[in-house]
């Protein structure tokens, strides 16, 4: 199944995607709202959906709407070949810290700054080096605490595109305290365009995840791109991760992180940094960032200009 969150006429509905077009339910239910257990209420809306629609249109050129609104999301560094390309071309060594290899590193971003697949991206205050990630989200479905490895992605109802959007200048000050980012991740994530239960991927199964092409543009020149199936980490581990020690639910969603080369970070390091050449530049209001997964979807969003700082006190 394929569901979207759209703008039908003003209100936000979900739907279901149905031979490219959109069958939309009762208003006021939420992608949440069907999540919580095996499946069934995914299902049972599903039918609800196709045999008595609240609403129908094409699904192209609808508004669409990030797919949810997540209760918390973790991002994941689940491609450690990224973090090599990261490291190797800024001089540090490209052997990573064993650490890398004995746990999935992760970090809360802020389910707030979550936004549509084709909603406008404005430059965060301040950020002067403005980027992406390319990357995927599982979304969780049910309820779990202290999860197994072996059968945690059971837990994962479905999967979407997530672009992490990122201030490098801001994220690298903070860094610098020995604290993960925190202003350097905090504007703006894109999900969507659609949410696809994991059934629909399950035939890809390859490796620690799925064999399907992540692909990324910047203004229709493609920067990078890969395959889902270069995690070092399974979804299942990630998964029973999050869920150590605390609860995961419904709705709250798990980033996969950049797939090698889906960032303009790590072309900006294997070029030498600020020394190097044929670096294409950070992000700028005008560029369009263009993602494509195969098996979810396709999503774009413009940078637009952002507000301005407000300066805080300094020296004390």
């Amino acid at each position: 199944m394929r569901w979207v969150t759209y703008d039908a006429d003003g209100t936000d509905r979900v739907g279901l995607v149905v031979d490219d077009r959109i069958h939309g339910l009762e208003p006021g239910t939420t992608l949440v709202d069907l999540l919580g257990d095996d499946g069934s209420r995914l299902q049972a809306a599903a039918e609800r959906a196709t045999s008595a629609p609240q609403d129908t249109r094409p699904f192209e050129g609808a508004t669409l709407r990030a797919p949810l609104q997540p209760p918390a999301m973790r991002d994941f560094l689940c491609f450690l070949q990224h973090m090599r390309n990261c490291r190797a071309g800024l001089g540090a060594a490209a052997q990573l810290n064993p650490e890398w290899e004995q746990i999935p590193a992760f970090y809360f971003t802020n389910p707030v700054a979550v936004i549509g697949p084709h909603d406008p991206v404005p430059v965060p205050p301040g950020c002067e080096r403005f980027d992406f990630e390319l990357e995927v989200a599982a979304v969780i479905g049910r309820t779990g605490s202290d999860l197994d490895p072996a059968t945690a992605a059971d837990h994962v109802a479905g999967y979407t595109i997530f672009n992490d959007w990122s201030a490098r200048d801001l994220q690298a000050r903070e860094m610098r305290l020995n604290l993960g980012p925190a202003k350097g991740k905090d504007s703006s994530t894109t999900l969507g365009p659609v949410f696809v239960t994991a059934d629909e991927l399950a035939p890809h199964a390859s490796g620690n995840s799925f064999a399907l092409d992540m692909r990324v543009w910047v203004n229709d020149e493609e920067v990078g791109g890969g395959s889902m199936e270069q995690m070092d980490w399974s979804w299942g581990e990630i998964v029973a991760y999050a869920s150590r020690g605390t609860t995961l639910r419904p709705g709250d969603v798990l980033g996969s992180g950049t797939v090698p080369t889906g960032c303009l970070f790590e072309h900006f390091s294997m070029s030498g940094g600020d020394a190097g050449q044929g670096f294409r530049g950070w992000l700028e209001p005008g560029d369009r960032v263009r993602m494509r997964v195969e098996g979810i979807g396709e999503i774009e969003n413009e940078v637009v200009p952002g507000p301005a700082v407000h300066p805080l006190r300094t020296g004390f």
